[in-house]
């Protein structure tokens, strides 16, 4: 199970841009989170992630809370939870060819041997075809970057997944064939999802349920500055 309890976090504490959130997905379901631009759903995502500590709150993986964050977090903690971003060319090394891009895990974690296994197995499963994978970011369009990306999230088989507005600047195609990839992980591995988005109709066909950030946050109070 991954256990959002009564996080709050944001990037300055007297403001946080979330609020005592709770949320919780279980192992092979699929979660999606709804709600408009700038309403702190991107960076509760962040805090399941293990990417952005919160100010306050507890965040579980399988009952056991995490204490650490970002690359201070023990590595067997760190590679059970994947995540993709919702701009791609943010989140890859501009330097790298996808090839390279999708194996940057395996390399991190000392499983170079299973790179010519992996590599063309996820390069399929995503539509990347032989020719793109030698292609750097610059030269491929955003969708098959994002592409890459998804097949960089899955690379170690994570048993969860976060899913950041990942195809919110992606056309229906290249959208069908993202979700479909995940679902196939999804299938294979029993991994727990987290789709963040502001698309009702998506989360809404893609997810077991849909929260909607209102039901995170409105039995919360504002919360206003400690008095003097």
């Amino acid at each position: 199970m991954l256990e959002l309890r009564a996080i709050t976090a944001g990037y300055d504490r007297r403001a946080p841009v979330v609020r005592a959130a709770s949320l919780s997905v279980a192992p092979g379901e699929a979660v999606g989170l709804l709600g408009p631009s700038g309403c702190g759903k991107s960076t509760l995502a962040r805090v399941a992630a293990l990417l952005h500590r919160p100010d306050a709150g507890t965040l579980l993986l399988d009952g056991e809370p995490v204490r650490r964050w970002r690359h201070r977090a023990p590595r067997a903690l760190r590679t059970t939870v994947g995540v993709v971003f919702q701009q791609p060319r943010l989140s890859a090394d501009p330097r790298l060819r996808l090839t390279d891009l999708i194996a940057e895990p395996l390399r991190a974690t000392g499983r170079r041997d299973d790179i010519p296994r992996r590599i063309p197995e996820l390069a399929y499963s995503v539509g990347l075809t032989p020719d793109l994978l030698t292609r750097r970011p610059h030269e491929v369009s955003d969708g098959q970057l994002q592409r890459a990306c998804l097949a960089r999230a899955l690379v170690l088989r994570p048993r969860w997944l976060v899913c950041d507005e990942m195809t919110a600047m992606l056309d229906a195609s290249t959208t069908a064939a993202l979700v479909a990839a995940v679902e196939h992980h999804r299938a294979a591995t029993g991994a727990g999802l987290l789709a963040v988005g502001h698309d009702q109709v998506l989360l809404d066909r893609w997810c077991d349920r849909t929260v909607h950030w209102t039901e995170l946050t409105a039995a919360t109070e504002p919360v206003g500055p400690s008095p003097v």
